[in-house]
């Protein structure tokens, strides 16, 4: 046999076993994008700028508020393929009457569905008109209608858009509500202090919530939106504070002795899984929601730290644990048993469940130590099989990811652009979006709905 024929059939070789190779890797991917919703064929909506419906000057600038935030939304949702609107016929319709089917339905638009509608100011009140339109059935093609009335102001204006946006959400998206009306908590120190702050899941209405001036780290959001449990360091040490949406101030929550850290919520409201050294080591422990009849569900050196629940069944927590030498994540029963290692190398940290409770993400350095190369980078894991996708990629520190409500988004935090920073994106790492700018901000936690 030659050489040459020898050499020509270990290239084949070589070739279709790096096929193999690849064609298995997307294979083993494909659960990620399966399992986030991710992946399947997109919707190719087209959202044309409402109409004004009235002579009111307030018209222009609230049209362009709700115009943007509509297409943010939309251009969010990562369930749309959005028809530019370069491709736009020049009518757009504002009524339905207005619609021109055909100009929609064929290329260049060649949209499947059109959102449309009108705004329009009377004294100081705003009316908004919106339909969504299967412009491919026109037989029957409204799939929706709706009317809002509000002051006639920008912040009403958007909160309006959001509606609307989740509406279409709800009705393209296999009936997952939107998120355009959720919040995202957050720690921040653009006050010069450690305080928690909220904005709206887009980066929009940024505030603070507390005023302590200390440090407060860790907040979690109740699943009723009522309380938001976080940490902060008061007279006593760490403890675990509590602030009620419902009365606009601090709420007593009984106190431990020792550092108490990272707050997590279970899926009822009814009890929270907390890190505690009250009995010297950081142990991880249930309470219920006003810090009573408090449960010890580790025990030993540890440390073990940031508990989080399957938000789905509320039946296991996954936490951190430094009981092997560099911390890792493990998941055990709600009631402490049946201990189960997750990650089995490097540095994994602050572990997050998926609201369908199938995925972890987590932060993860996978090669640590004295000369190895890598960083803290962000990755899923699928619980059951262990299977895990790594979503960021060399782009500076990346932590505390969180999952949004649809499941179809997370919010982190990333030193990617010098400071620490809150981003968002899609659950298959596409479609980064920063959302905070000033001074350092970090932790974030997405409201439940």
């Amino acid at each position: 046999m030659s050489n040459s024929f020898r050499r020509t059939h270990c290239n084949k070789f070589i070739a279709i076993a790096l096929l193999l190779l690849l064609a298995a890797t997307a294979s083993a991917q494909d659960w990620i994008r399966t399992g986030t919703g991710l992946g399947v064929e997109k919707v190719r909506l087209a959202a044309s700028d409402f109409e004004p419906s009235t002579p009111d000057p307030k018209n222009t600038d609230l049209l362009k508020t709700f115009n943007d935030t509509l297409w943010s939304d939309l251009d969010n949702a990562g369930i749309f393929d959005l028809v530019s609107k370069s491709f736009y016929p020049l009518q757009v319709p504002g009524q339905p009457t207005e619609v021109n089917f055909p100009a929609w339905s064929s290329p260049p638009p060649n949209a499947s569905m059109l959102a449309f509608g009108n705004l329009g100011v009377t004294a100081d009140k705003v009316t908004v008109q919106g339909w969504l339109y299967d412009v491919k059935n026109t037989a029957s093609p409204q799939v929706l209608g709706k009317q809002y009335n509000d002051n006639a102001t920008a912040e009403a204006v958007r909160v309006i858009a959001h509606k609307f946006a989740n509406e279409i959400i709800f009705r393209l998206g296999g009936g997952i509500p939107g998120i355009a009306e959720s919040k995202i908590y957050f720690v921040s120190d653009r006050t010069g202090h450690k305080e928690i702050w909220a904005m709206d899941y887009d980066g929009a209405n940024q505030h603070s919530v507390t005023h302590l001036g200390t440090i407060s780290l860790s907040p979690r959001v109740s699943p009723d939106g009522s309380r938001l449990a976080f940490s902060a360091v008061n007279k006593t040490g760490w403890e675990i504070t509590m602030y009620s949406f419902d009365l606009n101030r601090m709420v007593s929550f009984q106190r431990f002795g020792g550092m108490n850290l990272s707050p997590s919520w279970a899926p009822d409201g009814s009890k929270l899984a907390l890190s505690s050294s009250r009995n010297g080591y950081p142990n991880i422990f249930v309470v219920d929601a006003s810090g009573g009849n408090s449960h010890r569900l580790t025990s030993g050196q540890g440390p073990d730290v940031s508990p989080t629940w399957n938000r789905k069944t509320g039946a296991q927590i996954a936490f951190v644990s430094g009981r092997t030498g560099l911390p890792q994540i493990y998941t055990m029963e709600a009631d402490g048993t049946n201990v189960q290692r997750l990650t089995d190398q490097g540095y994994a940290v602050s572990p997050n469940w998926s609201p369908n409770g199938q995925f972890l993400a987590f932060s993860w350095m996978r090669k640590y130590g004295p000369g190895e190369p890598g960083s803290n980078d962000l990755y899923l894991m699928d619980i059951a099989s262990k299977q895990w996708v790594q979503l960021t990629h060399d782009a500076g520190r990346n932590d505390f990811p969180c999952w949004s409500p649809d499941g179809r988004h997370v919010v982190f935090q990333s030193h990617r652009t010098g400071s620490d920073q809150i981003f968002s994106m899609l659950a298959d790492g596409t479609n980064v979006k920063q959302l905070t700018f000033s001074g350092n901000n970090s932790q974030p936690n997405w409201s439940w709905k």
